[in-house]
């Protein structure tokens, strides 16, 4: 198994103070951006193997003396929110379903001031099961990823026969009061693309929110190709045959999705156009993975190594003033139509989405 497959870094960088970077003590880049969104990956574990992300048998999931305790974790969020105007917390995975005392850590960040949105993307395996307690801690909205209706391609997709499952976690989710509960499908040619008004039509039903994504190049085999993904486009096209769509005159902002009115509202339906409709440009997010480092960009191949300044007395200003000039050089985009991109050696399960 190589390097890659291991989900190991390609670098981790030191940091060195950049004289032009204004006093601001907010996470800025030299394109005006502000990261105002933390997406924390848990764990790099997963109960499920989707053929897009990884292989049947799984990946060598990172040793547990290498993730971040919860109290490092606690530390590093109280410094994002408190100190670099962080506003906005998603726990992500591999699953954080997995990870122990996570309704602890969500309640701790909840009691942050001033108190950051808190969301949760997740499988919904076990779900149903954890959706009070887990409103309960703090947790404002969550996503739900589910690519088809369709129990057997289900467990093909996902190599696991787990469906009742995530519509049960659905419904539990929404009785908690978790809203909008939004759902992330990906379409795979020659799999589930069929099933994009299907899907849509399930979704504006159960009163859940449907976001399409583009299959990016973020899987464990490096297998990915852009002749094989779905794009945007396609998928637009195949609402259009059940729906109107009009455009949500909602402000944007830094969201990844584009957001359409279903037959004219209120439901809607959005689309992440990540390869062929980039948003780069208005990006607001910072990354740190279940091992403690700093990733300004999803496919991002350097990052900043924070869990060794906590494990070796760095202050918490000391901390906050090296995220800040990580996220400082963060690039314009992620170049994924530039002839030399070169994917991420991590997958997407030891990124966190």
């Amino acid at each position: 198994m190589t390097a890659s497959e291991l989900g190991l870094p390609a670098v981790r960088r030191p940091v060195s103070r950049d004289p032009a970077r204004p006093a601001d003590p907010r996470l800025v880049d030299t394109f005006g951006r502000v990261a105002t969104d933390l997406r924390i990956s848990l764990t790099d574990r997963c109960n499920l193997r989707c053929s897009y992300c990884m292989p049947a048998e799984g990946l060598d999931w990172m040793p547990r003396d290498e993730q971040l305790t919860d109290d490092e974790l606690m530390r590093l969020i109280t410094i994002a929110v408190r100190d670099l105007g962080v506003e906005e917390l998603r726990f992500t995975g591999g699953e954080p379903l997995l990870r122990r005392g996570l309704e602890g850590l969500i309640a701790a960040s909840a009691a942050l001031e001033p108190r950051p949105d808190i969301s949760l993307t997740t499988n919904g395996i076990g779900l149903a099961r954890r959706a009070e307690s887990l409103a309960a801690a703090g947790v404002n909205r969550l996503n739900v990823s589910m690519d088809t209706l369709q129990q057997e391609r289900f467990a093909t997709i996902t190599r696991r026969d787990r469906l009742s499952d995530v519509l049960d976690g659905l419904a539990a989710a929404r009785a908690a009061g978790l809203g909008p509960v939004k759902i992330n499908t990906v379409l795979l040619r020659g799999m589930n693309d069929d099933e994009a008004v299907p899907l849509l039509r399930f979704a504006v039903d159960h009163g859940y929110e449907l976001r399409f994504i583009e299959q990016m190049p973020l899987d464990a085999q490096h297998g990915w190709t852009r002749t094989e993904m779905v794009t945007a486009g396609e998928i637009m096209e195949r609402l259009r045959e059940g729906f109107e769509l009009t455009p949500d005159p909602t402000e944007r902002g830094g969201a990844p999705a584009e957001r359409w009115l279903v037959d004219g509202g209120p439901a809607v339906v959005g689309v992440i156009a990540s390869v062929t409709r980039p948003f780069c440009g208005a990006c607001d997010r910072t990354r740190l993975t279940a091992d403690g480092q700093i990733r300004s960009c999803l496919f991002a191949r350097t990052e900043t190594d924070l869990r060794a300044m906590l494990r070796s007395g760095t202050t918490d200003a000391e901390i906050a003033d090296v995220w800040r000039q990580a996220m400082w050089g963060k690039l314009a985009g992620h170049g994924i139509d530039d002839p030399g991109f070169l994917q991420p050696d991590r997958p997407m399960s030891a990124i966190g989405g």
